[in-house]
């Protein structure tokens, strides 16, 4: 089986599943058919699917261009209909991985997504994993259940993890030129999937088993988390002695050896970055460990947005005026700049702090133009246009993501105040305080 399964690829024969159509998946699914792969897509949501037989994009970094032009060549095939998953050679799991209310790992995504596979997965095929997770999740989660529906892993069916590694919105990487980790249950399965991503990824590297696949995810992530941790740490003693914490670190990045410049901001944002590190910290539990750096810089980082608030009321102290009452815009809803996705955007808990303390907030966000529902917070809110008249009408507006699309220079001639988390306002301004 193995043999012919390599020969599907090698041919591009094989049709590949791509199960979760989302940040992860569509970009996926777009490289198998510019790569010449029949594709099917599978989805839970409907309005994907029709979305993109229409030829839409709902994911605005990618475009509705590049969706037509997948579409165009006859190999992308989106569907809800889970029974056509026997008609695919390979079955790549693209589904979220969130946290449950007590930051412990939520895998009722991958769990449930697995269960409606089983009734249709054949002998051939290969499963691959790309959600990010804690070690162990393929050989503990995935495999058991595949091999309880009769299957024997490494003989019958071939199963991997992958992790994701998407930037949207980043300019210099693309699916196929991000390197790809991929490690597999056995030899036979790391022999498949690397057959199967070589084949569409500039370079694949092999580690020698699924659980050092997915540390390896973590370890990516948790580096950023620490590290953004430290930088938000040092702004906030920077800001207590008056040091501009912007210019420290420029200074310190012409260092050409042992420096990586991280930045400070309102909080983090993003699927992984404030969410895998906790799936190892709970991992750890297990064997008795306490990852204490981790959870230090979860503390740091999840408390950004009470000391951006602490700064704003500040700053409209030393105008004379206080929170309650007072009109707020807070410029972008996404967690980094030039993007739509607001997934665990800091921006989100900045609104709802404001609005506990009596403030009455809006928002305007270029990529975002409705406020979307999210588990912990939803806001009735619709992005507002930026005019001098509508700029000066709040008496703060807090830049909370430094899209470039925002007219900076009109902003800030407008503007009663202006509260700056991402140092966009490098010079000297009257009304703009940093944070």
């Amino acid at each position: 089986m193995k043999q012919e399964l390599l020969e599907k690829i090698q041919s591009k024969t094989a049709k590949i599943g791509i199960v979760g159509l989302g940040y992860v998946g569509l970009p996926l699914a777009m490289r198998f058919t510019e790569a010449g792969y029949p594709v099917l897509g599978f989805d839970i949501d409907q309005a994907k699917v029709d979305a993109l037989n229409k030829g839409v994009s709902y994911i605005k970094h990618l475009g509705a261009e590049a969706i037509q032009t997948m579409m165009a060549t006859g190999l992308m095939a989106p569907t809800t209909d889970f029974t056509q998953v026997a008609d695919a050679d390979a079955l790549i799991l693209c589904v979220p991985t969130p946290l449950g209310k007590h930051r412990e790992p939520d895998l009722s995504y991958v769990i449930n997504t697995i269960e409606a596979l089983l009734p249709y997965v054949r002998p051939g095929q290969i499963v691959s994993l790309e959600s990010t997770t804690y070690p162990g999740t393929t050989d503990e989660e995935i495999a058991p259940r595949l091999e309880k529906a009769g299957l024997r892993v490494g003989e019958t069916v071939f199963v991997a993890f992958s992790p994701e590694r998407e930037d949207p919105g980043n300019p210099n990487f693309t699916t196929r030129t991000i390197p790809k980790v991929v490690g597999g249950m056995t030899p036979a399965c790391l022999e498949v999937s690397v057959a199967l991503y070589g084949a569409v990824i500039d370079r694949v590297v092999a580690v020698s088993s699924t659980r050092a696949a997915e540390m390896t995810k973590l370890l990516e992530n948790i580096y950023r988390s620490v590290n953004i941790g430290l930088v938000n740490e040092m702004k906030v003693v920077a800001d207590a002695m008056g040091i501009d914490i912007w210019e420290v670190i420029d200074a310190a990045a012409t260092k050409p050896f042992g420096f990586t410049p991280f930045y400070p901001g309102p909080g983090l944002g993003g699927h992984c970055i404030p969410i895998d590190p906790f799936y190892l910290t709970w991992k750890a539990h297990e064997y008795g460990l306490h990852t204490r750096f981790i959870e230090l810089a979860g503390e740091v980082n999840s408390h950004m947005p009470h000391w951006v608030v602490g700064k704003i009321a500040e700053a409209l102290n030393d105008h004379e005026k206080c929170i309650k009452g007072r009109k707020f815009l807070v410029l972008g809803i996404a967690y980094k700049k030039n993007i739509d996705d607001s997934r665990e955007s800091p921006s989100a808990e900045l609104i709802d702090l404001l609005q506990e303390s009596g403030g009455l907030v809006e928002y305007s966000d270029p990529h975002v133009p409705t406020f979307p529902k999210k588990r912990d917070y939803h806001f009735d809110l619709q992005s507002v246009e930026l005019t001098p008249d509508t700029i000066a009408r709040y008496d703060c507006i807090v830049l909370a993501t430094d899209h470039d699309a925002f007219d900076y220079a009109l902003i800030q001639k407008h503007a009663q105040l202006i509260v700056d988390t991402r140092g966009r306002y490098r010079q000297s301004y009257p009304n703009v305080v940093h944070a």
